[in-house]
């Protein structure tokens, strides 16, 4: 115990010490400070871990990013504690479990007097910028300059909202066109006596997967291996996984996500859904010029043609491996863009002297479904949905082709960047500083398990309400609202979390103290089931009002 607190003083002392060396004191700037650390923050949307070739080699090489990897640390178990967009980004931004800044769904809006990391970033002399997916509010603050996409954004000729509150358009993709903002504000409009935040979030490879023109063709003609479970018939899970809609079979739309022009769907009359006119009615497809028409039509074509010829042969197993393939396909072709695109950032930061005071984040607002369980999209606590890539680089700080397997969440961002560049944090953040990891300081780590809780139920997909704890060993969930259903798993036995072993009598004193430790957790995090049975009152309020 001495030992313990003996390092804690240690660390607290050398982070105080480093504030005062960085300038940072109170929360003012020194205009002579000039080492305190950049940091690059860049997000994807819904990249999975397994579409990293640093943590899985099977589907796609990402050389750059995997750069970071090489430089720095690789987390094994990092995971986010609300999978889905905009409650993890407001998680990230505040150091907070979504039931305390409010965003608990994509639909409840954003509370803006919630205290950001970046807002103090800039009160202590940072400059501040963010181009690419915000996902919620028009006007982030706590930014010199911004460039969001409004929501979901495009990929095609994607427009952007700025500082100045205008709307602007540019020609061209996403991925490139973002890149290009982080590049032109790095190269020309970056102070070089300020330390600089950069959050390069991107939109890919979010649904509905539109690659650039070249990968999109040359993509479309490989073909992938099928995950093992892309056949789960779930018979050892509870309801909430029967009755999920994100089955690739059932509920992959032909036109919307795998690019079967609409018109030769309602002329077979497969697949009707009135939602698979979005993408060529008025989605990315809709949004092309004729010079990227004449570029993406003939794929679209072949693609068309190909299954107009094939899918009325096919059995329900050879169409989900059909479908499969086609998501797939175009999810990687995405991802393959990040990753080129990342490498330029990276690149430039080598060739203009800046990578070595840099550090440079990289992961995904979550996991995501890449075919296992038959699934795609995320929600869920499941490791695919529920881990999240990260990667970070520090020179000098982090030992070069390092992994942690530590129990890591996006949670611990917000407090990580702040004790990195000497600024104190709230003291309503809830996350821990990942800083003793990534500087090998580890005696005085020692978070057991962490803490998740799903809230858009019901909605799309109709992934139920679930919260839950997850340790190096085990996963309890409780599934709730319209059902009440518990699923445990031994994640040594069991990694690929197919068979719940809640009932089973071997597994009575790992439930019984997992539940301890959950009810734990929900006290220190401050969450309970009166908090649970508002937000379901909230949500049928505005359900009846609609």
């Amino acid at each position: 115990m001495f030992k313990r607190q003996f390092l804690t003083f240690t660390l607290i002392l050398c982070t105080t010490i480093s504030c005062k060396n960085t300038g940072v004191e109170n929360g003012k700037e020194d205009s002579k400070s000039t080492n305190r650390p950049n940091i690059l923050f860049i997000m994807s949307d819904d990249h999975a871990y397994q579409a990293i070739s640093a943590y899985d080699t099977t589907l796609i090489k990402t050389p750059h990013i995997d750069r970071i990897a090489k430089e720095g640390m690789l987390f094994t178990n990092a995971s986010v504690t609300n999978s889905i967009c905009a409650p993890s980004r407001a998680t990230i931004l505040t150091g907070k479990h979504t039931h305390l800044n409010g965003k608990i769904d994509n639909l409840t809006p954003f509370d803006t007097t919630q205290v950001t990391f970046p807002q103090l970033f800039k009160r202590a002399g940072y400059q501040t910028a963010m181009f690419g997916k915000l996902h919620f509010g028009n006007s982030p603050k706590g930014f010199d300059e911004f460039k969001i996409v409004p929501g979901q954004g495009s990929y095609i000729n994607p427009d952007f909202i700025t500082t100045k509150g205008d709307t602007i358009q540019k020609t061209g993709y996403a991925t490139d066109i973002i890149t290009d903002f982080t590049l032109d504000w790095l190269d020309t409009k970056r102070n070089p006596e300020k330390p600089f935040l950069m959050l390069y979030l991107h939109k890919a490879p979010h649904r509905a997967w539109w690659p650039n023109a070249a990968k999109f063709k040359a993509f479309s003609k490989r073909k992938f291996p099928e995950p093992e479970s892309l056949f789960d018939d779930y018979q050892n899970r509870g309801t909430a996984a029967k009755t999920a809609e994100m089955n690739i079979f059932k509920h992959m739309l032909l036109s919307y996500d795998c690019k079967v022009f609409p018109e030769t769907l309602a002329e077979m009359e497969v697949d009707t859904d009135p939602r698979n006119t979005r993408l060529f009615n008025g989605g990315d497809f809709y949004r092309m010029n004729p010079e990227q028409l004449q570029l993406y039509k003939p794929v679209v074509d072949s693609i068309t043609n190909h299954f107009k010829e094939n899918w009325p042969k096919m059995n329900d197993q050879e169409k989900t491996s059909w479908k499969y393939q086609r998501y797939i396909q175009d999810y990687l072709a995405c991802i393959s863009s990040v990753d080129d695109n990342v490498g330029r950032v990276l690149d430039y930061l080598d060739k203009n002297d800046l990578a070595k005071n840099t550090i440079v984040i990289y992961t995904s607002d979550q996991g995501f479904y890449l075919g296992e369980h038959g699934w795609f999209d995320k929600r869920f606590m499941y490791n695919e949905s529920f881990k999240t890539p990260l990667l970070i680089k520090w020179p000098n700080q982090i030992k070069p082709g390092t992994t942690s397997d530590e129990m890591v969440q996006n949670l611990d961002f917000a407090q990580t960047f702040l004790e990195a560049a000497g600024i104190s944090a709230p003291e309503d953040m809830q996350g821990e500083s990942l800083i003793p990891l990534l500087t090998g300081n580890t005696e005085i780590w020692d978070r057991d398990g962490v803490y998740y809780h799903y809230y858009e139920y019901p909605a799309e997909h109709a992934v139920k309400r679930h919260y839950g704890i997850a340790t190096k060993t085990h996963k309890l969930m409780h599934f709730y609202h319209d059902v009440d259903e518990w699923e445990l798993y031994d994640l040594e036995k069991d990694p690929n979390e197919m068979n719940n072993v809640y009932a089973n009598p071997e597994y009575s004193s790992v439930v019984d103290q997992l539940k301890k430790e959950l009810d734990a957790l929900r006290k220190k995090y401050k969450d309970s089931p009166e908090l649970d049975r508002k937000f379901i009152d909230s949500y049928n309020k505005k359900k009846s009002k609609k």
